[in-house]
């Protein structure tokens, strides 16, 4: 293990005000979307879905890594090009997403653990050969009545410690995603008091499995009232509120927070990325960057509808919003670029 080329990687991945394309959304998930809107459920419209997306002119500008799913690694373009080279010849680092998935925790009712620890060794080191240079494991915590339980918490920070402690291992930067659901009618004091508790724990674990800090990105919920709060807080308060949650809790150590969006819309995940970057501007440990998904794809999936004459406009669209996630980035993100 290189621990200063992992530290590099983390670097590079968010150069120049660049963000993370989260495009590893498992076979259920992409169809499910592609059903949403009106797009055949084949493995043939997925690859067609993905070339589209990484064969989009001018993304390596705003866009410094992407994740993949073990589907999309091992796809290529028409031509027989390898997605993998694609995203490097455009300058983007490719990722892949090695966790298995979230399931219901025994004798924890309406609870989450993530799984895909066995073997994971192996599969990283193929991920290696194939050209990944960094990973992505994701746990899911939901608030509600009596929730999270300390049992949940716990065994979900013991869960990603140990898988980055195994992609560090290998040789890849470990993306380390605890996420804080936004589901219910939480506020945004509750989440704020969740997510604090939810990082301290997994930083901990973090320390026990002796994970380089400096080699790794934290990709955490932004802190928001839950979306069936009568109270929602403006773009302002919850860059507030998340800064302040974030400060009590990261270790300064960390290079980068690259946010998830977590189903907020496009237009609001990047007015809460802006407002952070603006108020807190030079006051920061750590770079506060994106590692979005939907708030990225989902206008240009909407556009394309599995149809090759849509495929300009659909990559006009996603590079638009890759570039408003870079302007936030820079705290120059404005709703005037939306027009």
């Amino acid at each position: 293990m290189n621990t200063r080329s992992l530290g590099e990687t983390a670097q590079t991945l968010v150069l120049a005000n660049r963000g993370l394309l989260a495009m590893d959304e498992s076979t259920g998930t992409c169809n499910k979307r592609f059903a949403e809107v009106g797009i055949p459920q084949t493995v043939e419209y997925r690859r067609a879905y993905r070339e589209m997306i990484v064969t989009t002119p001018g993304l390596g500008d705003f866009i410094g890594g992407a994740i993949l799913y073990d589907e999309t690694i091992r796809q290529q373009t028409r031509d027989g090009t390898p997605f993998v080279d694609v995203l490097v010849e455009a300058g983007i680092i490719p990722g892949i997403k090695v966790d298995a998935g979230a399931v219901n925790l025994a004798r924890h009712p309406d609870e989450k653990v993530t799984e895909g620890l066995d073997g994971l060794r192996e599969r990283l080191a193929e991920y290696f050969k194939m050209g990944a240079l960094f990973a992505k494991w994701r746990a899911v915590i939901k608030i509600g009545e009596g929730i999270p339980s300390p049992g949940c918490i716990d065994v979900n920070a013991t869960a990603l410690a140990r898988y980055a402690a195994l992609c560090q291992e290998a040789g890849l930067v470990p993306i380390v995603e605890p996420e804080v659901l936004m589901d219910g009618s939480h506020s945004l004091q509750k989440c704020q008091e969740v997510t604090n508790e939810v990082l301290r724990a997994t930083f901990s674990e973090l320390v026990a499995q002796r994970v380089i800090l400096e080699g790794m990105i934290l990709k955490p919920n932004m802190v928001l009232p839950g979306l069936e709060c009568k109270k929602q807080e403006t773009v302002d308060q919850v860059a507030d509120a998340t800064v302040a949650c974030l400060l009590r809790a990261v270790p300064a150590a960390v290079p980068v927070v690259a946010f998830l969006s977590g189903g907020q819309s496009a237009e609001l995940a990047s007015a809460r990325l802006n407002s952070m970057n603006v108020r807190f501007q030079g006051r920061l440990p750590w770079a506060l960057a994106f590692s979005f998904a939907r708030a990225v794809q989902q206008p240009a999936m909407e556009i394309w509808k599995g149809d090759d004459n849509n495929v300009a406009a659909a990559q006009k669209a996603l590079l638009h919003r890759a570039r408003c996630n870079w302007a936030a980035r820079r705290g120059e993100y404005s709703a005037e670029m939306e027009k």
